[in-house]
């Protein structure tokens, strides 16, 4: 006698915000604290008085380039490095429904965005190098005055303008940019397959645009002489670097099997639902404390298998 059919396996219920938002907003709790204080921290590194980097006559040479206004002004910073790429994570929610995915790439773009603003500002302060419009902020008359003993620069411009000209290194809008654009090239990549060994050249172009996007804002702080291009080259680093960090601490590499969907969804699916119920009860980190797989042929493990495989097709058709 034939044995039962068994039911065919369903796919892991699509996390959304309705489903589950609350359980994983709640699971995250601290990081949005942290984030917080990275807000507060920032805010009061800007009050914080630079070095004031001693600056002879004959220095002046490299300094003495017009005063312009700024092609990117301060405010379009922010709408560039997290609202642009926010339009695309908040894309991807809207096409595929999984609030794993809206929460973990909002979390690690802000961090992206904040770790490398306190970085940024902290080493402004700390190596106060002048700007290459300097002479013009210290003498707005045009007339230099120096110490008659050490031969330092007597600024009698206006206090605020004077405090900004010694933040030339390393460039706020250039580490801001790559920081907020560079984590979306990278949430890019996985979620176009760009490094599918397919040949796909329009995927990888995709993915260029933000970098590309980036380096125009950080090459026009040198247009402008706001920044000398050390600056410019040693802040897009340092925002590529953290986006770099930040982005793999939530996602897997795009070149990997998996790399469309955040750690924190590979393991939602690979949980029998029991588990789940079990787990958010509890403040344990679902990133670090894994359960692991029955192996021994179960029907939770066929489960398990079809939901990764339907990931898989759906990450495909995008």
């Amino acid at each position: 006698m034939p044995p039962p059919a068994t039911p065919a396996p369903s796919a892991a219920v699509q996390p959304c915000l309705r489903t589950h938002g609350k359980e994983v907003a709640r699971l995250h709790l601290f990081d949005w604290i942290v984030l917080l204080l990275l807000v507060a921290t920032t805010g009061a590194l800007g009050l914080v008085q630079p070095f004031h980097r001693f600056v002879a006559q004959d220095m002046m040479s490299d300094l003495r380039y017009p005063m312009k206004g700024s092609t990117v002004p301060d405010w379009a910073v922010p709408v560039i490095a997290i609202v642009v790429p926010m339009v695309f994570i908040v894309g991807t929610y809207i096409k595929r429904r999984n609030v794993y995915d809206l929460h973990h790439a909002t979390l690690g773009l802000l961090f992206s965005v904040l770790i490398t603003a306190i970085v940024t500002v902290a080493i402004k302060d700390a190596v106060g190098r002048p700007r290459p419009d300097f002479f013009w902020r210290c003498f707005p008359d045009g007339v230099p005055k120096y110490n008659n003993v050490t031969r330092d620069v007597i600024c009698d411009g206006k206090p605020g303008v004077i405090k900004e000209g010694y933040k030339s290194f390393p460039s706020g809008h250039a580490s801001g940019a790559f920081a907020g654009l560079g984590f979306l090239s990278w949430y890019l990549a996985g979620k176009l397959k760009a490094f599918d060994r397919r040949g796909h050249v329009a995927k990888l172009c995709v993915v260029l645009l933000p970098l590309l996007m980036a380096t125009m804002v950080a090459i026009s702080r040198v247009t402008d002489y706001w920044h000398h291009w050390q600056d410019v080259f040693a802040g897009g680093v340092l925002g590529l670097v953290v986006a770099s960090f930040c982005y793999l601490q939530f996602f897997p590499p795009p070149y990997s099997e998996h790399g469309v969907w955040p750690h924190a969804y590979l393991e939602h699916i690979r949980r029998p639902e029991g588990e789940m119920q079990g787990q958010s009860t509890t403040n344990s980190n679902m990133h670090h404390n894994s359960l692991p797989l029955d192996l021994s042929g179960s029907n939770e493990t066929r489960t398990t298998s079809h939901a990764l495989d339907s990931m898989e097709e759906g990450s495909r058709d995008q």
